[in-house]
């Protein structure tokens, strides 16, 4: 592990010199058809896996196992009446789904899904292209993506879908940088920002094992990045109807649907590039003939295993968790995800530099990072507690809701004066009651008169 773990040259680059144009055709077509066949799998996967937890059958009706059932979906979509909200402004109202399918089909121009392969008689490897910064491509293609959801939102020309467009701007900002920083310390570890790279610095340990705290972050964020049970306040039907995609049906509607699915792959796609070995073979089959099977066709199988592994943990935390409210993953992206990566990049560059520049042996790097760890906990220990402060003497004093020029609510602990407005008719009540009172009063002495 000490040998993995040391910051070593990165190895070379893919070689895509062979590659012509219609082999470069093929794979960019090929990374299409993939992922639209894979998102027709998804939602027939999703429906089985959760009707499984749930103790029901789940689709089995079209096609063997249901299987067909998300072609029929498909299509159902595609033929249903396709309808514009009158208010809409209709140009952006058209382009906003198309932003988000053009921004996730993207991401997977630099996944590596295999080494070279004899591809009708070229060698080539099974990536579209890879150059040095390729991770911070795929980190660009991601933000723009919410452009077509906070579009698609204002666009509508309705509430309720503003509303889930601007919280889902606060979402990907928000996870988006804690995302960003787990995969800072991958690149201290790999030396290299190429994803192709990063899969080769993964020969002997892959990146999850020594940055486990970096690979609960990820999975954490790319949750809350593609808006995913209990991440998904965007929409959240309780509150916001359908959230942004209110306003929307038929096809353009089906393009947001496809944009959720297929950034659902690309995230995975990427923990497996970064963190599990991308298209390496697991650890008992490397080491029966790690040559053979990590070579040719073989890899492609091992990074499909791997990606459907991410996709089941999407699935199985939809069907376990409930949603957050909005304050409770707002503080919790930002008070703990947030720090806590930050934290954790500092930690790994400064084993990193140490294992580098200083003449150290390991025994003596373990014993500094106890003795770090240990001044952390008594750091905790030592700051003070958070005191609650006193409540005031005397009786509170009233709340002026025009106390400067302009109505303002009150604050928790405060209340509102009785409105004028609802004295006026008690005291009318009270006053009629009583003339009424006084009338009946003298109706009775004049008959007592009488008598």
């Amino acid at each position: 592990m000490s040998v993995a773990l040391a910051a070593a040259t990165p190895p070379p680059a893919a070689d895509f010199s062979n590659d012509t144009w219609w082999i470069v055709l093929i794979k960019a077509v090929g990374i299409i058809v993939f992922l639209l066949l894979s998102v027709l799998f998804a939602i027939w996967f999703e429906r089985k896996v959760v009707a499984r937890m749930q103790i029901r059958p789940g689709p089995n009706v079209h096609g063997p196992f249901g299987l067909l059932q998300s072609l029929a979906d498909a299509m159902k979509l595609l033929l249903k009446e396709d309808m514009t909200v009158r208010a809409a402004d209709k140009v952006i109202y058209l382009v906003a789904p198309m932003i988000s399918v053009f921004a996730s089909l993207l991401v997977f121009a630099v996944i590596p899904i295999a080494p070279e392969v004899n591809l009708f008689g070229h060698l080539t490897p099974l990536q579209l292209t890879d150059f040095p910064v390729a991770v911070l491509y795929i980190l660009a293609a991601a933000s723009v993506g919410v452009y077509g959801i906070v579009l698609g939102g204002w666009a509508s020309g309705s509430t309720y879908p503003l509303l889930g467009s601007v919280r889902s701007t606060a979402q990907v900002i928000s996870y988006e940088l804690a995302m960003g920083m787990s995969l800072v310390s991958v690149f201290v570890m790999a030396g290299s920002m190429s994803t192709r790279q990063i899969v080769e610095s993964q020969t002997t340990i892959w990146w999850f094992l020594p940055l486990l705290p970096a690979f609960v972050i990820y999975l954490i964020s790319m949750t809350g990045e593609v808006n995913r049970l209990p991440f998904d306040l965007p929409e959240a039907e309780g509150e916001l109807v359908g959230g942004y995609m209110t306003e929307y049906s038929s096809m353009k509607f089906a393009w947001f649907f496809l944009a959720e699915y297929i950034n659902m792959l690309n995230v995975s796609a990427v923990a497996t590039t970064l963190f599990f070995g991308g298209f390496r073979a697991p650890w008992p089959l490397s080491a029966i003939n790690n040559d053979m099977l990590n070579h040719g066709w073989w890899p492609v199988l091992w990074f499909g295993v791997k990606l459907w592994f991410f996709m089941f943990i999407f699935v199985w935390v939809r069907g376990t968790l409930l949603r957050f409210r909005y304050d409770q993953f707002m503080k919790f992206g930002w008070k703990i995800l947030i720090p806590f990566a930050l934290v954790w990049i500092v930690a790994v560059s400064v084993v990193q530099g140490v294992r580098r520049f200083a003449d150290l042996s390991q025994a003596q790097l373990l014993g500094g990072l106890a003795a770090v760890l240990v001044l952390a906990v008594a750091a905790m220990f030592l700051v003070p507690e958070r005191k609650e402060q006193p409540e005031p003497d005397g009786p509170p004093e009233p709340f002026d809701a025009f106390k400067d020029g302009y109505p303002v609510p009150p604050l928790p602990g405060q209340a509102l004066p009785p409105s004028p407005r609802r004295r006026a008719p008690v005291e009318a009540s009270v006053v009629a009651d009583g003339a009424d009172r006084t009338t009946a009063d003298q109706t009775t002495a004049q008959e007592e008169d009488r008598g």
